[in-house]
């Protein structure tokens, strides 16, 4: 099993990096394998919405080639971004916009792959939860299977308030989710 963490944050070592850093480390003690790529390393251009990856490779040369090869090894993706506007940052929308590729030209290749959420707000209820939906429509759209959190707290997904370290609450859904990801991928 290898679960691939998708860090969406500008800020490499804030309070989402801690989350998603928190939830892979959860995940490597249930005895997954686990990668960590954060977008703002990468020089990811926006999609251009020229189709041409239907033959299942992108025209663009920059730093998704390195996502792609990253989702392709993972049989679970957690995606990690703090709340902006509402929603995802930029960074991990237009990573999700470029991964048209795996569900062009009649293919779904994300199919069977499971899939999980951790957004990080500077309030309780700032924002995580329409996060945390946008990503759910992100993997749902590729054919994947979704989890959230689970009980006790059951969310969309993992909801922390920065600073995250100190955020007892929330690293428990990040830890309950970390677990049902593991769950999740033992039942395929």
């Amino acid at each position: 099993m290898h679960v691939l963490g998708i860090h969406g944050s500008p800020h490499l070592e804030g309070n989402t990096a801690y989350a998603l850093r928190y939830a892979l480390q959860e995940l490597a003690q249930l005895g997954v394998e686990t990668e960590y790529l954060a977008l703002a390393e990468l020089d990811i251009r926006p999609c251009r919405g020229c189709f041409h990856c239907r033959d299942g490779e992108c025209v663009q040369a920059d730093g998704m080639q390195g996502v792609y090869e990253a989702i392709r090894r993972a049989d679970g993706i957690i995606l990690a971004s703090p709340v902006w506007m509402g929603m995802v940052t930029g960074l991990m929308k237009t990573m999700m916009d470029r991964t048209v590729l795996f569900r062009t030209g009649g293919r779904f290749a994300l199919t069977g792959k499971v899939g999980g959420g951790i957004a990080c707000g500077g309030f309780r209820n700032g924002g995580q939860e329409l996060t945390l939906q946008n990503m759910q429509t992100f993997f749902l759209q590729q054919d994947m299977s979704v989890i959230a959190d689970g009980p006790q707290y059951s969310h969309s997904g993992a909801a922390i308030v920065g600073p995250a370290s100190a955020d007892r609450v929330g690293l428990a859904t990040v830890a309950n989710l970390a677990r049902r990801m593991a769950q999740a991928l033992q039942a395929l």
